[in-house]
């Protein structure tokens, strides 16, 4: 009859030891409940012990978790719709505030981030304007509101490490495309007009250089023409007047050759002069 107690005694030990002792793997934390309020909170890794049937422990990841949120759609300083995706990366820093403000479940927590969250950005965003907000640079945007945001979470027992936007939007339905598209061709069209400008300009600079460096080369071209010119007319007298100096009586008949030559160039010219004129002196026959 006793064998059946000591077995029952052992197994009641067994079960007692197994109530009592419970583990928190690393990167967690755990607290413990007595009959339902909060006994001990904030236990580190390791192995630990409980009273059975009175203390429940809770373990809790406080590894680094990234916090979802659906897109968001935002206003600009000058009214311009935009849709911002974003996500947060944080922790649980306080296992007693967590619990009380969720009860240990992440869902509501997430819930009531949220909106926190998203409040901090729309501050942010609402003081930029639209290139300032898709072209500027983000972390200035979310550094501006972290501190506000952990004022917020802390009330939950987490901290936010870091906030990153994934995406910024134009959403479809809006008129911001069609302004968008509207001011980058305005702009194309400014820098497209400031470059033909230039190059007319330019164009105009290189003809005016064209000119001027022509009206020096035909200047300086009949500057030597003339200069020569001169020096074979110069020179053409000198034969002239060497000619004449030896024979007087064949440079006269020189003369009257090329007289002849210009005077009768045309093949139909007719001149009336007297039969004992000079000029015809050489056209006579002796005979």
């Amino acid at each position: 009859m006793r064998y059946p107690v000591w077995i029952a005694l052992v197994v009641a030990t067994l079960f007692a030891l197994m109530g009592s002792v419970f583990v928190v793997p690393e990167g967690h934390g755990a607290i413990v409940l007595n009959l339902g309020r909060l006994s001990r909170t904030d236990i580190g890794p390791g192995l630990h012990f409980k009273f059975p049937l009175v203390e429940t422990a809770r373990v809790f990841d406080r590894r680094l978790n990234v916090l979802p949120a659906e897109p968001e759609r935002y206003l600009t300083s000058e009214r311009k719709d935009i849709s911002v995706d974003f996500f947060a990366v944080g922790r649980i820093e306080n296992l007693r505030s967590f619990y009380r403000a969720t009860g240990g479940d992440e869902t509501i927590a997430i819930e009531r981030l949220a909106p926190i969250i998203k409040d901090a950005l729309r501050n942010e965003i609402n003081t930029r304007t639209l290139s300032e907000v898709v072209s500027g640079d983000r972390s200035r945007i979310v550094a501006g509101q972290l501190a506000a945001i952990n004022r917020g979470a802390s009330t939950l027992g987490v901290r936010i490490l870091d906030l990153r936007i994934k995406q910024i939007d134009l959403p479809t339905d809006s008129k911001v495309i069609g302004d968008v598209y509207s001011r980058m061709s305005a702009q194309r069209k400014q820098v497209a007009s400031q470059l033909r400008a230039e190059g007319a300009e330019q164009a105009q600079r290189i003809k005016a250089d064209a000119d001027r460096d022509s009206s020096v080369i035909v200047a300086e071209a009949e500057r030597d023409a003339q200069q020569l010119r001169g020096q074979g007319d110069a020179q053409a007298a000198r034969l002239y007047a060497d000619a004449a100096q030896r024979d007087p009586g064949f440079y006269a008949f020189q003369r009257s050759l090329e007289a002849y030559r210009h005077a009768f160039s045309g093949g139909q010219t007719v001149i009336v002069v007297d039969k004992n004129d000079p000029f015809l002196q050489y056209l006579k026959s002796d005979r």
